[in-house]
């Protein structure tokens, strides 16, 4: 299995092309849209770097995964669809998040909210293959109802549930999103095999180290900062919310999140082909 990396500095994001070097297929994974909020301008250069890197390694792109509906950046799932093909998929919660954000934005009943914006909903402990590569998919709730992990052979792409050992876990005061589930979310993915590589979503270089995302099972058992083995579901309840009520709200999660709910599809244009995000106000 190939696996390559792409962090983009703008957002903390790491993006995956994971690929079977016997088929030439691959899957992409939390791909990044571009956007400037200033100026409320989208671009394409962190997606382009991913189109690159798969015309380079002569891959086929039969996935593009969604780890979640991301609050703190935009996927380039539909952009990359377009260019490559792929099927955008997303764990089968999706549909609550929908109809919270529905609500939130006021995006009206001509929203859809049973998630038929991507092509495939993963179920909890569904199979599926990247070429030969076997994955599953793992139901992680806690961060969003959402949260999906995916396992690819030896590796787990945990998005927002696992940091790096020295950054813990993700926040839980998101809609629906529940600290003690996060616990036990955390704990399905440390019971896999101690040697299984974990692949995070986002770093964010605490204490001006340099980026990293990938560790083990042993190694996340042994030094997270949050759920290390010993630390118990009501203690790491009790940190985590205090701490998210330290936290203040993604830069990018007005926009990203209404770009996400629709799978990495941008508002429908008005009659002058212009697109309009909205900005609820005290809603968050």
């Amino acid at each position: 299995m190939d696996i390559v990396s792409q962090y983009d500095h703008d957002t903390g994001t790491i993006t995956y092309i994971v690929a079977d070097p016997e088929t030439r297929l691959c899957a992409v994974i939390d791909s990044v849209l571009d956007y400037d909020p200033k100026a409320a301008r989208t671009s394409t250069a962190s997606a382009e770097r991913v189109v690159a890197e798969i015309e380079k390694r002569g891959l086929t792109c039969a996935w593009l995964l969604e780890t979640h509906v991301h609050a703190d950046h935009l996927s380039a799932a539909s952009w990359l669809k377009a260019r490559i093909g792929g099927r955008i998929g997303i764990g089968n919660h999706v549909a609550p998040v929908q109809r919270v954000f529905s609500d939130i934005f006021d995006l009206g009943s001509g929203f859809p909210t049973d998630g038929r914006q991507f092509d495939h909903l993963f179920g909890d402990n569904e199979a599926f293959l990247i070429g030969n590569l076997h994955a599953r998919a793992i139901h992680t709730p806690g961060h969003t109802p959402a949260c999906m992990a995916y396992v690819v052979e030896d590796a787990a792409f945990v998005g927002d549930t696992l940091f790096m050992p020295d950054s813990g876990t993700a926040r839980c005061d998101f809609p629906g999103g529940d600290a003690h589930i996060l616990y036990r979310s955390v704990r399905r993915i440390l019971d896999l095999p101690p040697a299984t590589r974990i692949f995070t979503a986002h770093d964010y270089a605490p204490g001006g180290r340099d980026p990293a995302w990938e560790s083990t099972v042993a190694e996340q058992r042994a030094h997270n900062i949050h759920v290390r083995d010993g630390i118990a579901e009501d203690e790491f309840v009790a940190m985590r919310t205090a701490r998210d009520a330290t936290l203040a709200m993604p830069t990018l999660i007005l926009p990203s999140v209404q770009v996400n709910i629709r799978a990495g599809n941008l508002p429908e244009p008005d009659a002058r082909g212009h697109r309009f995000l909205k900005l609820p106000l005290n809603a968050l």
